[in-house]
């Protein structure tokens, strides 16, 4: 076999072998090992480029803000800045039809700004937002839809762990990507809420519900007490990247330390919650590591194969416009979004892409953000559907099937689509702030 048929081999193997279960890292890094050692005949060179991988990969400096951030968004959560957010937003918007969903939008975009993790937002608002709406007598379908559909803004408004692993992948400037996702991930969080608006006046029986007429604004007091420390820490973080004050890196340790003291002074930290919270923060930094090192090898596979290049040429000879490009990119990322978690996506198609990509004079920066909304999709939709997961596991509620996240989870994965066609006709929303 040429090593094109090899590589072409390769990219199905894997999405075959993590369809049947197999460890995502495994299977990006022993089929590409095997696949060099195929084309080339060497095993030694496989040896020396998985060497090589390892160190152009973990060991640069950029990836210290893993840890940091992921440690962030724990403490924080664990401080209980989740539920203060979402008490401010509830008591405005009670009132309103919808206007609970309305609430879990803002308050998760708020905190996604803190976290960085679709998971933990989904976990958080299973918990505090769900029971709320059940006893208003919303309709379940749509209490879990909304809490699934305004989780994944945690990948898309930064610091998100998706745009940290496409910027290693495209190799661009992480504090870049950080701030490309903020007017995107505003403008989903906003497309949520107009939806809800719109699902309360055309569609009232889906949405159900009845009026908080005893819900009264709390006192300005209350709103600074829980709001403050929230925006206090996402000034710091977004704030010190923009001006240049900090770099990603030391933007996250600064986070990390100011959510460690936030969680210290509202005493909701014990010696035994910060270990586990360290622990968790070690499994969770060595499983996006270990993605990382298998993808770098992965990516130098696909070279040797000369995949990208062939791809590049077919689009070159079928004289493919960039529209066509597009839909079969986002396409292709719907439909492994069914099968594969979000990083997995990102790893095994963006290497395959960005060859094609570049030479358009497109911005890979605006790519990024139109691969992660793309990818973030999957999160929402069957069988994978990760949020929807967490949510059911989460809610442990007998009366609400995994059938019924799905469901409710449909109309927010459409919104998503609508606004990744946004995204890609005016590429503008995504570099407002860098340029």
């Amino acid at each position: 076999m040429s090593p094109f048929e090899i590589g072409i081999l390769s990219v199905i193997a894997i999405v075959v072998l993590v369809y049947l279960g197999v460890y995502i890292p495994i299977a990006l890094g022993l089929v590409s090992f095997v696949s060099i050692v195929l084309m080339r005949d060497n095993f030694d060179l496989a040896v020396n480029l998985l060497k090589i991988a390892i160190g152009d990969s973990v060991m640069e400096y950029t990836f210290a803000t893993v840890p940091l951030f992921t440690f962030m968004g724990l403490i924080v959560s664990k401080a209980g800045l989740g539920a203060d957010i979402y008490a401010v937003m509830n008591s405005g918007f009670k009132k309103v039809k919808g206007g609970i969903g309305m609430a879990t939008v803002g308050a998760n975009a708020v905190f996604a700004a803190v976290t960085g993790s679709s998971i933990a937002s989904a976990s958080v608002f299973s918990k505090v937002s769900v029971p709320q709406m059940l006893a208003y007598d919303y309709n379940p379908r749509f209490a879990v839809g909304v809490v699934a559909g305004s989780s994944v803004l945690g990948m898309i408004i930064p610091p998100s762990a998706m745009l940290i692993i496409y910027s290693f992948v495209a190799e661009q400037s992480v504090g870049d990507m950080f701030l490309a996702g903020v007017v995107p991930g505003l403008l989903l969080a906003a497309a949520y809420v107009i939806a809800i608006f719109l699902m309360g006046r055309f569609a009232p029986a889906y949405v159900g519900g009845r009026p908080a007429e005893e819900t009264e604004w709390m006192s300005p007091w209350e709103i600074a007490e829980k709001t403050l420390p929230t925006l206090f820490l996402i000034s710091v973080v977004l704030g010190g990247i923009y001006t240049g004050w900090f770099t990603p890196v030391e933007a996250g340790a600064a986070g990390a330390l100011l959510g460690l003291v936030i969680a210290a002074i509202r005493r909701r930290l014990s010696l035994q919650s910060l270990w586990s919270t360290l622990l968790e923060t070690g499994h969770i930094t060595a499983s996006i590591l270990f993605l990382i090192t298998a993808a770098s090898i992965y990516s130098r596979m696909l070279g040797l194969a000369g995949l990208p290049n062939e791809l590049g040429d077919l689009l070159t000879e079928t004289q493919m416009s960039f529209f066509w490009v597009m839909v079969i990119y986002v396409a292709l990322m719907i439909f492994l979004g069914t099968l594969l978690d979000t990083a997995s996506i990102i790893l095994i198609v963006v290497p395959l892409f960005l060859p094609l990509v570049e030479p358009m004079g497109l911005s890979l920066i605006w790519f990024g953000i139109v691969t992660v909304v793309g990818a973030e999709i999957g999160l929402l939709t069957p069988p994978l559907g990760i949020s929807c997961f967490v949510i059911k596991a989460t809610l442990n509620d007998p009366r609400i099937s995994l059938k019924d996240v799905f469901i409710g989870a449909f109309p927010f994965a459409v919104v998503m689509l609508i606004v990744l066609i946004i995204l890609i006709r005016w590429p503008s929303l995504s570099l407002a702030i860098l340029n």
